[in-house]
Formats: C-alpha cells, structure tokens, sequence
C-alpha cells in the first residue's frame, strides 16, 4: 500500500499509467475515434488533430467529471480492492484527503466498476445455492429509518439476498423481494446450467428442481455436511459478506446493498490474485461506467448500462 501511494502521489504517473492501460496502442479520441493528436502536458489532455476536441483519460470513465486528480482516485481504488473487509467512507477521507461525502460518492463509483457485467456463463458442475438476509431488526431502528427499508416474507425486517457459487468458479450475489418457490427456481434457472449438481438447503422453495437438475439437499436442523453435499462454500461468503457490512459499513440501507455484494463478489473472486494484480483487473472495467450523485441518491434513474 505504501508502494502505491507513493508511486501514484504524482498526477502525471497517474495518468500515464491509466492511459497504457486504457489505450494500450495510443490514445483514442472518444468524440471520432481519430488516433492523430497533440498532448498539452499542462494540463493532461490530448487534442485530437481530426475533430479538434479536447479529452482526457478520464472520460467515459468512473472517473469523468470529477474534480479530484487521478492521485487521488487511483489510492481510492486500490484500497478498496485489496481490503477484505471493505473500506468505509470514513477511513477512506482520512486516508486519501478528501471529505467523507466525497469519499462515500467515490466508493459507490469505484463498486459500479467492480460489477461482474449482465453477460455471463451459467454456472456448472457443482454449484451450491443459499439465501440469507442483511440488515437489523425494525426494533432497534429509528422511526424514519424504519419507514425506509424493504421488508420481505420469512426476514421481517430485512432483506433477501440470493447466492449461487461454483465450486472451484465465481460467486454471484442478488437481492431479491422474497424467497418464494417461483422467485428461487426462476433466479436459479437463470444462473446456473441445465444438468448441474445443484446443492441447497432443505428450504421448500427449492422443490422441484430435481427435474432440471440433479439436487440434493442437506438438512441443517439434522447436519450440515453429508459427504459432497453442503452449502458451505456459501456460507463462508456470507461469513465475509456480514463481517464487512456490519464491522466496517455498520449499516447498509436496501437501496445500496447490491452495490455492496458487487464490492464483496469481486474481491471473493479474485482473493487468490495479489493486491496489484486484482487492483489492475478492476482498471479494466472503469470504461463505458458512469454513475452521478444524482443517480447514486435516488433523485434519477440509473440508465447507464455496465459492459461486460
């Protein structure tokens, strides 16, 4: 951590770092595609030759539109891909300089990058499924806060989230209304491969699956391993998941919450990379993301769709 900061604390480095990795064969202008263009180090822009516009490596980015320089915003990054349990928007404004409202809005930008995408393989081979739910008892809520959260069956008071994991793969997170039959078997028929090994609880929602797929279910009020048969995988996430929303977020409310299971899938997926290389991969997805404060407050509707 203390290579990255001094190694990103000069905006010029920055810039060309993310620029190599954005246009590994030169800058590209957003507004023409044009290739042809002048760079005005002063000011860390290029101007294309071919349509005259000005642009900057920040465009079409998370980035876009931020006052703040990339010395900054790169620190951002890698602190909260490499802490495990998460980063808080206060620890972040200690940490990098800048005022909590500003670091919580940078960290929200930051979770849209971490996104898997809309596009994906199904999961196959040996795959376990298991809900759980996030949040606090309405008793021990304040009245407006109470009135703000989203209740579902069997969770009073909280709310449903939904996992599927490959074994040996990825994990993939959702929040969903309920843990009904029709809202269970949809959101696993979506996700994971006809003829798979599929591994659940004894919840009754998941009755029925055996046509599709070759269930089998562990009964936790009996055990909770029978050979091959287990959700622990699961449950070790949900471990990790809790762990950093109520030890370092302390609360999330519903309307963030799926921006914190893309936080947590991505560094689960990816804990067996080195803190570089898992901070690299998340400059991947930087482009064609954009998230105001606007959207991120729920004043507007989030219309930009993540690339894959």
């Amino acid at each position: 951590m203390l290579e990255a900061i001094r190694f990103f604390s000069d905006p010029a480095t920055c810039v060309k770092y993310l620029a190599e990795r954005r246009w590994p064969d030169g800058p590209v202008c957003p507004k023409c595609g044009g290739k042809q263009h002048s760079y005005l180090s002063t000011r860390f822009v290029w101007k294309c030759r071919e349509c005259k516009k000005q642009f900057s490596v920040k465009v079409g980015t998370i980035f876009e539109d931020s006052p703040l320089g990339l010395d900054k915003w790169l620190p951002a990054v890698w602190l909260l891909t490499s802490s495990s349990t998460g980063v808080s928007s206060m620890e972040l404004h200690r940490s990098i300089g800048v005022t909590q409202k500003t670091a919580w809005f940078m960290a929200h930008r930051i979770r849209l990058a971490l996104q898997a995408g809309s596009l994906f393989n199904k999961a196959a081979g040996r795959v376990e499924v298991d809900e759980t739910f996030i949040g606090q008892k309405a008793r021990n809520m304040h009245k407006n806060v109470k009135g703000r959260k989203i209740t579902g069956t069997g969770g009073k008071d909280k709310t449903m989230v939904v996992g599927v994991l490959e074994r040996g793969g990825t994990v993939r997170t959702t929040v969903v209304d309920s843990r009904k039959k029709h809202v269970l078997q949809t959101h696993v028929k979506t996700n994971v491969e006809a003829g798979a090994e599929l591994f659940t609880d004894a919840l009754k929602s998941y009755e029925g699956l055996g046509e599709e797929y070759l269930h089998q279910i562990v009964d936790h009020a009996v055990e909770y391993v029978k050979g091959n048969v287990h959700t622990n995988g699961m449950e070790n996430f949900w471990s990790h998941l809790k762990r950093t929303i109520y030890g370092t977020y302390i609360f999330v409310m519903p309307f963030h919450l799926f921006r914190y299971l893309d936080e947590q899938s991505f560094r689960f997926n990816n804990r067996d990379m080195t803190d570089a290389l898992r901070f690299r991969l998340s400059l991947r997805t930087v482009t064609g993301r954009r998230l105001t404060y606007k959207e991120v407050t729920g004043k507007t509707t989030h219309t930009c769709r993540p690339q894959a």
